[in-house]
């Protein structure tokens, strides 16, 4: 589980935000993950209560947005959800597609309190 260990990264990162902004503290953390990321939401949740334990960050918030995993058809130019349609542009079925979106994994915003 690759998670904790970029949620650590995360965490470590926002300090330093804080650290350098005067921000004392940290109401509530959103992360954008793309819907093709190797990130898994669930896991990332699961994880964040122990990379902020004992951290300046325990009592704050985490938020996920997921991001959608859109696609172009190389063939016919429509733009898809790769994951709803498994990869098959629903114009004309073609499985060649130029990735448009999804595989983010980013600090949206981080809310002071």
């Amino acid at each position: 589980m690759h998670e904790l260990s970029v949620v650590i990264e995360v965490v470590k990162t926002v300090e330093e935000f804080a650290r350098e902004n005067g921000v004392t503290r940290i109401g509530k953390l959103v992360l954008q993950i793309g819907e093709l990321s190797s990130m898994i939401p669930k896991y990332i949740e699961d994880c964040f209560p122990c990379a902020v334990d004992g951290t300046s960050m325990a009592d704050t918030k985490l938020e996920i947005e997921i991001l959608p995993g859109n696609g172009r058809c190389r063939p016919c130019g429509e733009v898809f959800n790769m994951v709803a349609n498994r990869g098959a542009c629903p114009a004309c079925g073609a499985k060649d597609a130029e990735i448009l979106s999804g595989r983010e994994f980013m600090i949206k915003e981080i809310v002071a309190c």
